[in-house]
C-alpha cells in the first residue's frame, strides 16, 4: 500500500511538472529576455526569462542581447518552464535545453533581476562585472528597470 501510494504521489508530481512546462519552437525574439514561442499544440506564448532583465531599446547593448538571443535560440526547439505572468500577462519561464539566463549574464548582455534571481546568477553577474564585460564597460550602466521608468516619467501626461 505504501509503495502504492509513493506511486501515486510522484505520479501526480511528475504531471504537474509536465503542466507547466511548454515545448515548443521559437519563432520571434522581442528583445534580449523576451521570446515567442509556438507550442507543439500550436498555442502561441510570449516569455520574459524570469531572472534577468536586458537593456531596453535605445539602451548600449540593447541590440546585442537582442541579437545574441536570436542566434542561439531563433527557430530552435526548446522547453520552458512557466512560473507565472508579469502584470502586462507575458508569461515568466526559464529556457530548461540552455541556460541561457546564466550566457546572457556571462557576456554582459543582462542585469539579474533585484528578486528572482539565483546565487548562480549573481555571482556571473559580478564576475562580469570584475572584467568588465559588455553593458559593464560603461561607467554606470542604467539598470533597465530605472531606465523604464525614467522613460515613462518624460512621457507626456493624457488629461
Amino acid at each position: 500500500m505504501k509503495t502504492l501510494l509513493t506511486l501515486l504521489t510522484l505520479s501526480v508530481t511528475v504531471f504537474v511538472a509536465e503542466a507547466n512546462t511548454v515545448r515548443g519552437k521559437v519563432v520571434s525574439v522581442v528583445d534580449g529576455n523576451t521570446l515567442e514561442v509556438v507550442s507543439t499544440d500550436k498555442e502561441t506564448y510570449r516569455i520574459v526569462l524570469m531572472g534577468i532583465d536586458c537593456p531596453e531599446f535605445g539602451q548600449p547593448y540593447a541590440d546585442e542581447a537582442r541579437r545574441f538571443l536570436e542566434q542561439i535560440v531563433l527557430q530552435k526547439s526548446v522547453n520552458v518552464k512557466l512560473m507565472g505572468k508579469d502584470r502586462w500577462g507575458n508569461y515568466l519561464g526559464e529556457i530548461t535545453t540552455r541556460d541561457i539566463n546564466a550566457e546572457l549574464v556571462k557576456r554582459g548582455l543582462a542585469w539579474c533581476t533585484e528578486k528572482d534571481a539565483s546565487e548562480e546568477l549573481k555571482n556571473l553577474e559580478q564576475r562580469a562585472r570584475n572584467q568588465r564585460a559588455g553593458l559593464w564597460q560603461e561607467e554606470e550602466p542604467t539598470p533597465p528597470w530605472v531606465y523604464r521608468r525614467q522613460q515613462t516619467m518624460l512621457a507626456p501626461k493624457g488629461l
